[in-house]
């Protein structure tokens, strides 16, 4: 036997170790994707990356100079069977100012369904500058049979925007949410959130 020519032993011993390698491998894979989602996220939240916005606890003591047109564009995805629009179309906002806005939504069906908000903003380098005190995308929506809710959202535009170069020659920013079908519509209906009288403010 040629000292080159491996025995049946030596040949499953380096097919199990390839096997093994293989599996690692995959395994590594996998948990590299799962740790690569919350990454992104805070990728996107901390440059405004593809539209994302801030979360604000409070709007900042001082105001901006300039003014913006901020429109409202609200949509609902294939298989839930509400009716969702903005209650005006868009606002005029300082930036630095607060305004709080209303979406109404209505479930169309007999039997209680809820719904998760997806947001973004456009242009997409707006995202970094604008910030969300308070919204109802941050949680699962409820709503009983052919029940309507008015659903509020408080934000402000970062006067840092006014030092992006880039922001330079926009007048108009957009905040578009889309609704989707919860994955659970069993749970018990949740009121939705509501604050009263709620003005934009300059």
């Amino acid at each position: 036997m040629s000292g080159r020519e491996k025995t049946p032993q030596a040949k499953a011993a380096r097919n199990h170790l390839v096997a093994a390698c293989a599996v690692l491998a995959a395994v590594a894979m996998v948990g590299a994707a799962y740790a690569a989602v919350p990454l992104y996220f805070m990728f996107c939240r901390a440059t405004g990356f593809a539209g994302t916005t801030q979360v604000a606890t409070a709007a900042p003591a001082l105001k901006g100079q300039r003014v913006l047109t901020v429109r409202l564009d609200a949509n609902v995805a294939p298989g839930l069977p509400w009716s969702f629009e903005a209650e005006t179309a868009s606002v005029q906002l300082r930036t630095g100012a607060t305004a709080t806005v209303y979406f109404k939504v209505r479930n169309r069906v007999s039997r209680e369904t809820a719904a998760t908000a997806v947001y973004n903003v456009s242009p997409g380098v707006a995202g970094a500058y604008f910030d969300k005190i308070s919204c109802f995308c941050f949680s699962e929506q409820h709503l009983g049979p052919d029940e309507t809710a008015e659903l509020p959202v408080v934000f402000f535009l970062d006067p840092r925007l006014e030092q992006d170069e880039t922001l330079n020659g926009v007048q108009e920013i957009t905040l578009s949410y889309t609704l989707f079908a919860a994955l659970d519509s069993n749970r018990p209906v949740a009121a939705a959130p509501g604050i009263q009288n709620g003005e934009s403010q300059r």
